[in-house]
């Protein structure tokens, strides 16, 4: 069960790049904004350990979460992220805020199980190839699932798991356009290990060496 998560923040009057600066320099903490639903931006702020340590959790881009602003509440979804370059700081927030009764779309994870024991890499030798690994869905809030399992436990070799072959909850779609059979791509699939360049050119000396070798020796019979 997805853990529920509240952030604590507080509104902020003093904005801009310098401002920002002393934000973080100053009080350790990082500047957001907060939007949707019809309301006003707000422009807040969060302590840096709690909102670093909230995004050590898996889903927390796939979970609606509670927002406190000065003790008032709101359901918010992380639309945007920025970390610095090179140092472990989050630098800013964007916050949408969602409503119960409207729909909300969000990137979901997907989650592969049972691929160590399909037949077709457990008989066929094959490996499996993950040609996404989120999805973009769409549902309301209270249908929002934190991933979504996929079992690879029955492939074959040569076989793919296309989108519209996924196990979507009820109420959840994706925003994919099936309609159109080009947009129903391969999520997963089953193949054979490509040779490398360097393996297809051992395996080419080596025959060339061997077929060297049997040449010599059927020279040497005749002779």
């Amino acid at each position: 069960m997805t853990k529920k998560i509240t952030l604590k923040a507080e509104k902020r009057e003093d904005v801009g790049k310098g401002a920002s600066r002393r934000l973080r320099r100053l009080n350790d903490r990082v500047p957001a904004i907060v939007y949707g639903a019809g309301a006003e931006p707000t422009q807040i702020s969060l302590a840096h350990n709690e909102i670093s340590h909230t995004l050590k959790e898996p889903s927390v881009f796939s979970q609606i979460l509670t927002l406190d602003i000065d003790g008032k509440k709101s359901m918010v979804v992380i639309k945007d992220l920025q970390r610095h370059p090179f140092k472990p700081r989050i630098m800013h927030v964007d916050f949408l805020r969602i409503k119960s009764d409207q729909l909300i779309t969000l990137l979901v994870p997907l989650v592969f199980i049972g691929g160590d024991t399909a037949p077709g890499v457990k008989v066929g030798a094959g490996v499996v190839l993950h040609h996404f690994k989120e999805v973009e869905l769409q549902c309301l809030p209270a249908d929002l699932p934190e991933k979504i399992e996929v079992d690879l436990s029955h492939m074959e070799l040569n076989e793919a798991i296309h989108l519209s072959q996924l196990p979507l909850p009820k109420g959840v779609e994706l925003v994919a356009d099936l309609s159109n059979p080009h947009n129903d791509q391969s999520v997963v699939s089953i193949q054979k290990p490509r040779r490398t360049e360097a393996q297809a050119t051992t395996a080419a000396t080596t025959a060339a060496t061997t077929e060297e070798a049997d040449k010599a020796a059927e020279a040497k019979q005749k002779s």
